[in-house]
């Protein structure tokens, strides 16, 4: 039966500001458990220190499935699994693209992967509920700029048998890849310049700028990413991408500006919004 975490130590981290200490307390006790003696104090002292709960551990989860993280490298954030259950959601309805496919397996990129959670979990879930031939063999490549994001990366979508590349946004890809995407994941930085400033600490100090700034306006990395998806998604292939809620109008013009198909998808009981465009069908 389970121990309560030592209270010292939920009251050391509450005082630090830990709003969920308990929990933590817990999680820090049990990955110190199976090393040496001052394990503890040295895990507890990074997260007292400000770093996030999750660099610390060395993981994180995002619905249910354990994703390395890295030290610097961007924390998959809860909300973000809007994406993933949308795009399963796509996926099993069984469009145009998707009979397409025939004996190929089905083509996902997670471009600003930063851990590569994203596509990890998406492919887990296709896999682990596939039908027969149809979602249960996915190719995964995952990209990023940052070289420690990717080396995370690799590790993570290794799982999935995906690959990992290295390189700004689509020139990281195989030309291969081009045409042939059904899903395109693009948890794009959005947080406007002048904004990184006001991030909590354990963003702003913990986690690569290049995985944060998205610009004036937050949208500057979209709208690169949007100018190139249409020629390498397939016919009735699907991007998605986070924003917040007051860039939603100006992230709909950028991507129906590109010639997909818009629409807008919100999660409220976990603070989330996305958005889908996707590639209208020839046929």
């Amino acid at each position: 039966m389970p121990t309560s975490p030592s209270p010292a130590l939920v009251a050391r981290l509450r005082a630090a500001g830990c709003v969920f200490a308990e929990d933590e307390a817990a999680l820090l006790e049990e990955e110190a458990a199976a090393g040496d003696p001052g394990r503890l104090e040295e895990l507890v002292a990074r997260r007292v220190g400000g770093e996030p709960l999750e660099h610390v551990l060395g993981r994180a989860e995002l619905r249910g499935e354990r994703v390395r993280v890295d030290p610097g490298v961007f924390v998959p954030r809860q909300r973000t699994g809007l994406l993933v259950e949308e795009a399963t959601r796509l996926v099993r309805r069984s469009g145009p693209a998707s009979a397409r496919r025939g004996d190929r397996p089905l083509v996902v990129v997670d471009l600003c992967c930063g851990s590569g959670a994203l596509g990890l979990v998406l492919a887990t879930e296709l896999r682990s509920e596939g039908r027969g031939g149809d979602v249960s063999r996915v190719e995964l490549h995952a990209a990023d700029v940052d070289p420690a994001a990717v080396a995370c990366a690799a590790h993570n979508v290794a799982a999935v048998d995906g690959f990992a590349h290295q390189g700004d946004l689509f020139d990281a890809l195989p030309p291969a890849l081009r045409g042939r995407v059904d899903v395109l994941l693009a948890n794009v930085p959005y947080v406007p310049t002048d904004a990184i400033s006001s991030l909590p600490p354990e963003a702003r100090d913990h986690e690569a700028r290049v995985a944060l700034d998205g610009g004036a306006d937050g949208l500057d990395v979209l709208r690169r990413v949007a100018v190139d998806a249409p020629s390498w998604l397939v016919p009735g292939g699907h991007l998605l991408t986070e924003v917040s809620e007051g860039q939603v109008a100006a992230v709909v013009e950028v991507l129906r500006g590109a010639g997909l198909d818009v629409r807008v998808v919100r999660d409220d009981e976990i603070g989330a919004t996305g958005v889908v465009a996707t590639r209208p069908d020839e046929t």
